[in-house]
């Protein structure tokens, strides 16, 4: 590990707002504060959100610094990421965002019936060889409704015109509520300031010209039901997420 790494990973133990777990301490009990956030580490009721797969967690910060009476939680694998977003935090002095260091595939373990008001998933890897792995596969949407409050809603936010079309095909299929949906957010005539915070990998990724798109859906009890079709992968990922053909 680089000296720039171990330098954030040690600077974040001192970080009040951020929870680091490894797997062995979470892989077969639940994390205490389940169901539990905003009363004991928030100290207040407000609604939760969840940003999950944060990267260096613009997303997250710009979310709580837009909405003081709104707690949120960046989730991402990658410390040397997350500090960015939490050192960000706390220059800013915010006491409504915290960040959490897990994998996101034991999301069920940290998190309670009912607790979370909503779900951002921005620019996720569309793991395109992987349908298990997509964070919008009916493997992910069934852990998320065991805790998304009724009515929750779920936004994606992305470049991965795959992505997009494998999730939009989710949608249709199980007869989610669409509640919002384009495949050009800044040419939309619905764009707010929230959907104009822009991730450092949205930035790139508009600088090559590719078209951003969103869309966001409310789950339902029942059977969820993945996708048959073929979807054309993104010839542009194929040679690494900083590279395009």
């Amino acid at each position: 590990m680089g000296k720039g790494k171990l330098k954030k990973f040690n600077e974040m133990k001192g970080f009040d707002h951020v929870i680091q777990v490894p797997f062995h301490l979470i892989e077969k009990d639940d994390f205490h504060l389940k169901g539990k956030w905003s009363g004991e580490f928030f100290k207040n009721e407000n609604p939760l959100i969840l940003e999950l797969g944060c990267g260096k967690g613009e997303y997250t910060v710009e979310l709580a610094t837009k909405n003081p009476h709104i707690n949120y939680i960046g989730v991402d694998i990658k410390g040397a990421r997350l500090w960015k977003g939490a050192k960000l935090a706390l220059q800013r002095g915010l006491n409504n965002v915290a960040f959490l260091r897990t994998n996101i595939e034991l999301i069920e373990q940290f998190f309670g019936a009912d607790e979370v008001a909503e779900i951002w998933l921005t620019f996720p890897d569309p793991q395109m060889k992987k349908t298990r792995k997509r964070l919008t596969s009916t493997t992910f949407l069934n852990k998320y409704r065991n805790f998304l409050k009724p009515g929750g809603v779920i936004h994606l936010k992305c470049d991965s015109n795959f992505q997009y079309t494998y999730t939009r095909t989710m949608v249709l299929l199980n007869k989610f509520e669409i509640v919002a949906d384009t495949d050009d957010v800044y040419e939309w005539d619905h764009l707010d300031d929230t959907l104009r915070i822009r991730t450092f990998y949205e930035k790139q990724w508009l600088d090559r010209g590719i078209k951003i798109k969103y869309l966001a859906f409310k789950l339902h009890d029942g059977e969820y039901h993945e996708p048959t079709i073929e979807i054309e992968r993104d010839e542009y990922r194929s040679f690494g997420r900083t590279a395009r053909e």
